[in-house]
């Protein structure tokens, strides 16, 4: 990615990182001084693209909980030479209370697994069967530890199907989440929605922004202008 600049190791079999991961570190609003902390770090792809694109000047935390993802994460991360930037934790973020401070971040990113467990075919694979089923984590689960995390004022941002975003909206204000701002994601200009990116604040007004849709695609087999840049391709 970025011409080069960005080395990311894959299992040849097993999880990959999607274009969902990318979306989420691309779209999400990051201040310099933010503590951010990624939960289900996978390989480390979101932390990697924050870390290169330097969003934030303090560390990042990434959490998996995975132990073979989350030796592949660390070792994205030496490679990469972000050591000093990154700091991935191998733990279950449902029980991270000893290692991760409660209210000792300012945003919270997941690309939670979204496909209930019955509703589709689970992949044999463990790896990508966990990354997109709820077997071990669900949405609710991210805005759960989020509201441990991150202090009044805080944030939580994550990529989710648009059909389920009726309960992404009852998840995030059962946890005292308000939705802020959000972008509809359309595989091409015109079709109806694909998935969703959202930030929500902890304690916040009722005020929410509608960004300008976005789309993947702007002809077939080809990213459009904004998905080019997201990859560092932009120009």
């Amino acid at each position: 990615m970025f011409g080069g600049k960005l080395i990311v190791c894959q299992e040849q079999k097993g999880y990959r990182f999607s274009l969902d991961a990318v979306l989420l570190a691309g779209l999400t609003r990051i201040d310099k001084n933010d503590r951010v902390l990624e939960l289900g770090t996978g390989c480390g792809i979101i932390s990697l693209i924050l870390a290169y694109r330097a969003k934030t000047e303090r560390k990042i935390a990434a959490v998996e909980i995975q132990p073979e993802l989350a030796e592949l994460a660390r070792k994205n991360v030496e490679q990469n030479h972000f050591g000093d930037t990154i700091e991935v934790h191998r733990l279950d973020f449902r029980e991270g209370a000893g290692v991760l401070a409660a209210g000792s971040f300012d945003l919270v990113l997941s690309n939670p697994p979204y496909r209930k467990p019955g509703a589709g075919r689970v992949n044999p694979d463990r790896q990508k069967a966990l990354a997109r089923h709820e077997l071990t984590a669900t949405v609710t689960d991210v805005f759960e530890a989020a509201r441990r995390l991150v202090p009044t004022g805080g944030r939580v941002a994550v990529v989710y199907p648009a059909t389920r975003l009726g309960h992404l909206f009852c998840t995030a204000f059962d946890q005292g989440f308000t939705p802020k701002r959000l972008t509809v994601i359309h595989s091409f200009p015109g079709e109806p929605g694909r998935l969703v990116h959202l930030e929500c604040r902890k304690g916040g007004g009722e005020e929410l922004r509608i960004e300008k849709p976005f789309s993947i695609y702007d002809a077939p087999d080809r990213y459009s202008e904004a998905m080019r840049e997201l990859y560092g391709e932009g120009g």
